[in-house]
């Protein structure tokens, strides 16, 4: 068995600690590497470079280490346990990395832990250790790793199968608060981290039912024994998934108060609702149904598929779906968030340059490491790969008279792929939704993955009693899915003639003015010479910010040429912009006649 041990060794320095013993070094000597990447977050972040000290001993006798790469390190050969003492640097607030101050301490295991190369298939054995101090005698520890001793919630020793299953547990520890509840019979836990003032019963009576949708969806018994939510509560917002657990980040007013009522669903309690639902949704859609590429994970490069915009973007179109099937929120208030989703994908010219696969395919280097040109130059196959499971759902429906959908496509997915640990070849989808279709689905398939074509939604939801509306923004904070005060309806892409001008910008507030964030390609920012990161300070001679932006641009006409001062760096410029009027690309859904009809309610809450 490999054995760790790790420690907070000064949380004030942001240091852990870590040992990994190997009883019986490879003869040629033992090789050490530690993951370039963690799994569901596409991107190379070469954790190695947070290891800041490494030495080796075989008994009391230090020997020489040999770093052959970035992430690799070579040990002479020994005859006998070697060890290898090493410590981490861990200050990377977020779900992907470690983290550990005064307050908690929080990692995951491809940023601490090295594998002791030829022995990944071997069980870990692994030793949680409490910082030293009186200050930290309140600490506990949350974890999905399988405990061999010490008390529940409680620093110990823990195992895991391989070094694959020792990676995709992470740990959370200090004074948190946490509480319990059941679904389908396994035990959840759900831990929050920070300051907060959460009503914990109303959290977990809410995520009960998600849960168990998501189970029952793809059938009982569930694939884990229990289940952890860890949410770092902070002004930051993500997730990532595990086999039997998640971390979370949420702003503290995103959680649900004792004093919003039993029923109340706030816009931001919503969002955390959705995120907790998507990452639990991945239980099944991304760590047990994988695409090929990914079985097994090929953790020191990037690894390329086609299929993300199915592992993200169907479970993006579920996460907020559930909720409405579960009746935590109306269906109207899913029609607001799926307009929202319309309108985020329709706003950007990316759409007409990059199809979803070549989206899924470039992740690593496009949508992960995005610039301020992104909504010009590409689109996300997390919106877009949503608007592809809506649209396959109601497709699938339309062929069968309700009677099979993307449900049905999940269960057997899960059930060729998930259960057997087969990877999901890159055409593997299409085969069997025609399965489940009874018909071929060639043109659908070519035109959602591999063109920029729009999908017919607006055709799609009419038959649910669904209209789907477009109208101008209303500001640049304006994020669709509302009807708005102009509704200015009209083609996507097309102008009204009650449109509201605008700059064809989004900004951020800055302390000189308005930042501009992005500049779309059509706007008439863009063409009058205005970029990403110029701060405009003043427009026709008058002060602006971020907040009275749109306000000040509302006094103007279609036509009109305004001047606005803006620095670029430290350089005060001035640009002369002929004001044009937003395009229709915000879209908000409205069900005919106020009441959903036998059709759309066989989709929205799968009823018959």
């Amino acid at each position: 068995m490999i054995h760790y041990r790790i420690r907070p060794l000064r949380p004030e320095a942001h240091l852990f600690q870590v040992s990994l013993t190997v009883a019986e070094p490879t003869p040629e000597g033992q090789g050490l590497t530690l993951p370039a990447w963690i799994p569901g977050s596409y991107m190379i972040r070469d954790f190695a470079r947070h290891i800041v000290s490494l030495e080796a001993r075989a008994g009391d006798q230090p020997l020489d280490v040999a770093k052959i790469d970035k992430q690799t390190w070579q040990l002479p050969p020994v005859s006998g346990p070697v060890t290898v003492d090493y410590q981490v640097y861990a200050w990377d607030l977020s779900v992907r990395g470690a983290h550990l101050d005064t307050t908690h301490g929080y990692f995951n295991g491809p940023c601490v832990f090295l594998a002791a190369m030829g022995f990944e298939d071997q069980p870990c054995q692994v030793d949680i250790e409490a910082p030293e101090g009186a200050a930290y005698g309140t600490w506990k520890l949350a974890t999905g790793l399988q405990r061999v001793s010490g008390p529940e919630l409680g620093f110990g020793r823990f195992r895991a199968d391989d070094y694959d299953a020792l990676l995709d547990h992470p740990v959370e520890m200090g004074d948190f608060e946490h509480a319990e509840f059941e679904a389908c019979g396994v035990p959840h836990q759900v831990v929050l981290s920070g300051r907060q003032r959460a009503d914990m019963a109303r959290l977990c009576r809410d995520l009960k039912p998600i849960c168990e949708h998501h189970i029952k969806l793809f059938g009982e018994p569930a694939p884990m024994d229990r289940y952890v939510f860890m949410t770092l509560v902070t002004n930051g917002y993500g997730g990532l998934e595990h086999r039997n657990s998640t971390s979370l980040m949420s702003p503290r007013t995103d959680l649900p108060l004792r004093t919003d009522g039993p029923d109340r669903v706030r816009d931001g309690y919503r969002s955390y609702l959705g995120l907790c639902s998507h990452e639990y949704f991945h239980t099944w859609n991304v760590k047990r149904i994988k695409p090929a590429a990914f079985t097994p994970f090929d953790l020191r490069g990037e690894v390329h598929t086609e299929l993300l915009w199915a592992f993200e973007g169907i479970t993006s179109y579920y996460d907020d779906l559930s909720l409405a099937r579960t009746g935590l929120i109306k269906p109207e208030s899913y029609l607001e968030l799926l307009g929202q989703t319309i309108t985020r994908v329709y706003r950007g010219e990316g759409r007409h340059k990059q199809t979803v696969t070549e989206s899924s395919f470039d992740a690593w280097t496009r949508f992960y490491k995005r610039d301020e040109n992104a909504p010009n130059a590409i689109v996300s196959y997390y919106a877009k790969g949503a608007l592809i499971a809506l649209a396959l759902d109601l497709t699938l429906r339309r062929l069968t008279d309700d009677a099979r959908g993307l449900d049905d496509l999940m269960r057997l997915l899960w059930q060729r792929y998930g259960q057997t640990g087969e990877g999901v070849p890159e055409q593997g989808i299409r085969p069997l939704a025609e399965e489940v279709a009874g018909a071929d689905l060639g043109d659908f398939f070519r035109q959602a993955l591999y063109s920029t074509e729009d999908l017919p939604l607006a055709e799609l939801l009419a038959e649910r009693g669904i209209t789907l509306h477009w109208r101008a923004a209303e500001g640049h904070g304006d994020l669709g899915g509302k009807p708005g005060g102009k509704p200015g309806a009209g083609k996507p892409g097309a102008a009204s003639g009650e449109a509201p001008v605008n700059l064809g910008v989004r900004v951020a507030a800055d302390p000189a003015g308005a930042r501009v964030q992005l500049a779309y390609e059509q706007g008439a920012a863009m063409a009058a010479g205005l970029s990403a990161g110029d701060v405009i300070i003043a427009v026709d001679g008058l002060k602006v910010d971020a907040a009275n932006l749109d306000t000040m641009l509302a006094a103007y006409a279609e036509g009109e040429r305004v001047e606005v001062h803006a620095f670029r760096r430290d350089e005060l410029m001035r640009f002369s912009v002929t004001l044009a009027p937003s395009e229709a690309t915000t879209a908000w859904l409205s069900i005919d006649g106020g009441h959903l009809n036998d059709k759309g309610r066989a989709w929205l809450l799968n009823r018959g």
